[in-house]
């Protein structure tokens, strides 16, 4: 399967104690991280691919520009959602959104790339 303009990904969470920004380290609240919010968008992008994903490749994501608008409580359900805008190459564009039960929470844009798995691996771990 090709990866193609207009795919989309979704996925869902629940806001947990360990996702606030007073236990991942970036902030003193116990309220949604960002960096939870950006890796739930990141796996929205994954999803969108998933399919077209051989066994053998994967991809990395490699720039992400978000904004985070709102703040979200411990408890409330989340959900992202990644469509690819561009395809570059190896290269995958993806414009990213994040809500909460009350709306939209972030947004941006997310660029991922396709990578053999197990090169990738063994030239990461070759810095050992």
């Amino acid at each position: 399967m090709e990866i193609n303009v207009g795919m989309r990904g979704e996925v869902f969470s629940f806001v947990e104690k360990e996702d606030t920004a007073k236990e991942v380290g970036c902030g003193s609240l116990l309220v949604y991280s960002t960096p939870c919010m950006i890796a739930l968008m990141e796996g929205a992008a994954c999803e969108a691919i998933e399919e077209a994903m051989g066994e053998s490749k994967t991809t990395v994501g490699t720039e992400l520009n978000v904004r985070h608008l709102s703040a979200t409580p411990v408890g409330m359900e989340i959900r992202a959602e990644a469509i690819v805008t561009a395809v570059d190459g190896k290269v995958i564009t993806f414009e990213v959104h994040a809500y909460d039960e009350a709306g939209e929470i972030g947004s941006g844009t997310h660029k991922r790339v396709v990578v053999s798995s197990q090169k990738f691996l063994d030239k990461a771990y070759a810095k050992l």
